[in-house]
């Protein structure tokens, strides 16, 4: 998976950074080596919790009205995180691997539906 600004990008400058952020680490995790693999978990679950904090942040600035559904999908993301965690934690990646290889097919669905809405609502307000 790698950063496009065309197919990426929603015109947000601090959501189109943290989601470059997002789609380097996922591409970091998808090359890497069982004993880089651990580190880079852990940032990527820490990035994600910081990267859905702010959007909730935003979420409410713009009054965005699918703000409920919206982060429900950010609560189910960071507990499948904590849970893979857990695992990598104790030196079991086939999972935690398995995750991130689809990682980027959620993420393509999730940046042309909720995040682009939301986009859309903060560039009205």
């Amino acid at each position: 998976m790698v950063w496009d600004e065309t197919r990426h990008a929603l015109g947000v400058p601090e959501m189109d950074g943290t989601h470059r952020e997002f789609v380097e680490l996922v591409y970091a995790l998808l090359v890497a080596s069982d004993e880089e693999f651990p580190a880079l978990f852990v940032r990527l679950h820490e990035h994600t919790r910081q990267h859905f904090e702010h959007e909730g942040k935003l979420m409410k600035a713009c009054r965005f009205p699918a703000i409920g559904e919206h982060n429900s999908e950010h609560l189910r993301v960071l507990g499948e995180l904590a849970h893979f965690s857990r695992g990598v934690a104790a030196g079991r990646l086939g999972m935690a691997r398995n995750y991130v290889r689809a990682l980027p097919e959620w993420f393509a669905t999730h940046l042309a539906t909720m995040d682009s809405a939301l986009a859309g609502c903060l560039k009205k307000g």
